[in-house]
């Protein structure tokens, strides 16, 4: 552009200002608000799938966490694991006797095992791994006297922030007593407590739901260094060291090894990985960051859509302008310039405008449910999204500008009304041929041609926006309704049972020979909760029969139908750098043992009831033949007494026509008489050991989901709306660039009603065009998003299509147009 033409330019828009603001002023708000909504939910989403682990670390958390049970010693391990090549620093918390009192003095025991009496030695939980505080204030740990425990627990001790209640302490050799009740144990310390705060766990933010119990009620360093240590460790209670590492989590497996010569002599250990919790909390809220995310990105589409109909509009309402100046003697480059200053500049204000709105917009995000206690909630700056969100607007919407003015230059137009020659389209002919009445074939022409130089109407523009609405639409509509299924039909997240018999330590004999000869039965089997090192990795597992059935989903390979196999969770194959074929070498109780992968399964989130340990949940954890323990490691676990013999858990599958009622029922009658087994057990063997009914247990990623509600309907609507808004200006842009052409069909004798049916006739079309060609490709769209999803948090993928949803987007696409 030479620089006459720019000062010609320049003036022009002084010039005509006041007559074109309006049109500047569309372009900035249309560009701002509507780009700034994309923005904002891209940002959202990436906030989304971060908060857990922005959460964590503002808890300085330990990257490994041991929980070691050593019989009736009570050794202190935090020196020698201090000294550990590759540790950083340790502290540790125990487990305590703890129990309130009821009015007469005497422990209240029944909810004993539901909520952990956990005491911080040096510091756990206060300066490391720290509890977050959601109502009150975090107790001193200076003083004794105070405590601080989760919602949860306050609620099952009928507790509330500042209330005081009496607390009495009881030794080890107290809780070995047979016969151990209320009636016949006396604390020996007794201490009023106070309720602080109401507090969170950093790894209990997302959770399964076998991890909702036992709660947590948290007691002083203060508190704990003034009890004797046999009340603080031993027989069951376990001591818990939190493990933070020099080179965080990659050094996680060296230092497991390095601490089985240190547990694993006459003791019960369990490793747990923080990245563990890590990876489920991001795969949890995964659903919610993805579908933020996708909103996002059909709103940006839309808004590029409608800023450029509005540009383009802007352009042509100065076309008689631009043919004076040309005919003035100006030459191309005063011509694209013109009115291209204020366009450009309008682009500009509305892309920081849409910054603006972005950042504004961030204090409604993260979403799901570390948004509560994530650290420094309110305006967030992603520098990424701004950044990135203001050369696409920007950046795009002026390259468009640059296009559609450039096209829209006099000469340009004339250029092509003289190279453009009259083409007819087949199905134009076709209809012709048909017998079509004047009024649809005008209005197919209109859909399908775009017209002559001076009419030119965005045929194509139609015709791409309403196949590409109806392929968002769509797709989306496939993706929920896969992950609809997901949450409806448990087998799919790898609970591919009825119910589960699940005990304390073991399902007594007596219950599995009631479920051998039960009607309603159709198969059943035993598994045994453990945990072994693979290739220098703690992974639980699940020990069972070889081809046992029912049996967690197959994803890849096939289940265990011999010694020496075994079947890996997909996220742990992933963390192994294995493959199905491959081979892995198991350690820990166990000598190493060489262990052939033949497939992969999608795990259930099931656990020991009220377990300390970690355990199997989607897509983490293994399943070996029972023979992977030695028979003298067997030989070790069984009891004098047979009741006591028996796996953790039974999964039941009923036959089918069994009422979900009729199920429960019958599965209660069961657990009922292996209570009263266990109750019989001589010198109360099995009071401690107690048999529930479970059914679907979910893990993380589906509870988070469930909690959800409302929201993904509304981000379901919102896409749809954000698609039906760009096409409807689309359509509506079509057909108002065919003014003229109507207006000389009136001239010529069409009515009103023609009118009207050519019209209808030519939006019509275009949807038929985008249904036909859209609803195929958006259905293998949203089918191919949904199965990379379901791999990647490694469920079944099993797409399913909403046939009826489907149905109704094409006749609402009809009636729109």
């Amino acid at each position: 552009m030479n620089r006459q033409g720019l000062r010609v330019a320049s003036y022009r828009f002084r010039a005509t200002f006041g007559q074109r603001w309006g049109g500047y002023l569309v372009i900035v708000l249309l560009v701002g608000l509507v780009g700034g909504i994309a923005m904002g939910s891209i940002g959202a989403a990436r906030r989304t799938q971060s908060s857990f682990p922005s959460f964590l670390a503002s808890t300085n958390p330990s990257d490994l966490v041991v929980s070691f049970a050593q019989g009736s010693t009570s050794t202190d391990l935090t020196a020698q694991i201090a000294h550990l090549p590759g540790v950083k620093h340790v502290e540790s918390f125990v487990s305590i006797n703890a129990a309130q009192l009821a009015p007469d003095g005497r422990p209240v025991l029944d909810n004993i095992a539901q909520v952990g009496r956990l005491g911080s030695v040096d510091g756990l939980y206060f300066n490391q791994d720290r509890l977050t505080v959601v109502q009150g204030r975090m107790a001193d740990p200076k003083k004794p006297d105070e405590l601080v425990m989760t919602a949860a627990a306050a609620k099952i001790l009928g507790l509330r922030v500042g209330q005081v209640s009496p607390w009495g302490f009881v030794t080890n050799a107290q809780t070995h007593q047979v016969g151990v009740g209320p009636s016949n144990i006396h604390p020996a310390f007794r201490l009023d407590l106070k309720l602080v705060g109401l507090v969170v766990l950093n790894h209990s933010i997302v959770q399964d739901d076998v991890d909702r119990l036992p709660t947590s009620a948290v007691f002083t360093p203060a508190l704990t260094a003034s009890l004797p240590r046999d009340w603080a460790v031993g027989g069951q209670n376990f001591t818990y060291y939190g493990i933070q590492l020099a080179h965080g989590a990659r050094d996680v497996g060296a230092v497991e090894q390095e601490l089985h010569p240190l547990l694993v002599e006459n003791s019960y250990f369990n490793f747990h990985p923080m990245s563990l919790v890590k990876s489920r909390a991001e795969r949890a809220v995964k659903p919610e960051s993805i579908a933020v995310g996708a909103f996002g990105g059909i709103a940006g589409i839309a808004a590029l859509l409608i800023a450029a109909q509005a540009i383009s509009r802007q352009f042509r309402a100065g076309d008689s302008d631009l043919q004076v100046l040309r005919a003035l003697g100006a030459g191309p480059s005063t011509t694209t310039a013109d009115g291209l200053i204020g366009v450009l500049s309008a682009v500009v204000l509305g892309s920081l405008l849409a910054a603006g709105v972005a950042v504004g917009l961030s204090p409604l995000s993260p979403l799901g449910p570390a948004r509560g206690v994530y650290p420094g909630s309110g305006i967030g700056f992603d520098w990424t999204v701004i950044g990135g969100g203001l050369v696409v607007l920007a950046g795009g919407l002026g390259a468009v500008s640059l296009v559609l003015c450039y096209r829209a230059a006099p000469h340009r137009v004339v250029k092509r009304a003289r190279t453009d020659g009259a083409q007819t389209s087949n199905v134009l002919r076709l209809a012709a041929a048909s017998g079509l009445r004047p009024p649809g074939l005008v209005g197919v022409r209109f859909a399908l041609e775009p017209g002559d130089a001076r009419t030119a109407a965005p045929a194509r523009s139609a015709l791409l926006g309403a196949t590409l609405t109806v392929v968002m639409v769509v797709a989306t509509l496939t993706f929920g309704s896969g992950l609809r299924t997901l949450v409806a039909r448990p087998a799919l997240f790898g609970w591919n049972w009825g119910y589960a018999l699940t005990s304390s330590f073991n399902v007594p004999p007596q219950a599995r020979a009631l479920l051998d000869h039960d009607p309603y039965v159709a198969a059943w089997t035993g598994l045994m909760f453990s945990n072994t090192q693979i290739d220098g990795h703690n992974v639980p597992i699940l020990l069972g029969d070889i081809r046992a059935a029912p049996a967690p989903p197959i994803l890849l390979g096939h289940g265990i139908e011999e010694d020496g196999q075994i079947v890996l969770g997909a996220a742990t194959l992933a963390q192994l750098h294995k493959h199905v074929g491959d081979t892995v070498v198991a350690s820990g109780y166990v000598p190493p043992t060489r262990l052939v992968i033949v497939g992969t399964a999608t795990l259930p989130a099931i656990g020991q009831l009220m377990s300390n340990q970690d355990h199997p949940s989607m897509g983490v954890g293994a399943l070996v033949p029972r023979s992977f323990f030695p028979p003298d490691l067997q030989q070790s676990l069984l009891q004098p007494d047979p009741t006591l013999n028996g796996p953790n858990i039974v999964l039941v599958r009923l036959r089918k026509g069994v009422t979900t009622a009729a199920g429960r029922a019958d599965m209660q009658r069961i657990a009922d008489v292996a209570n009263r087994s266990l109750a019989a057990v001589q010198n109360g063997g099995g009071a401690t050991d107690a048999v529930a009914v479970q059914s679907v247990q979910h893990p993380a990623e589906i509870v988070n989901y469930r909690r959800l509600g409302s929201t993904p309907a509304v981000l379901d609507a919102g896409l749809v709306a954000s698609a039906v808004i760009a096409l409807a200006l689309t359509l509506a842009a079509s057909v108002r660039r065919r003014r003229r052409d109507l207006a000389l069909l009136k001239a010529i004798g069409f009515t009103t009603r023609q009118l009207a049916a050519t019209v209808a006739w030519q939006a019509s079309v275009a949807a038929v065009v985008g249904i036909a060609v859209g609803i195929p490709l958006g259905v293998a769209v949203g089918r191919w998003l949904w199965i990379l999803f379901a791999r990647s948090i490694f469920v079944v993928p099993r797409p399913t299509v909403p046939v009826v949803s489907v149905v109704v987007v094409a006749a609402a696409a009809l009636v729109l147009a």
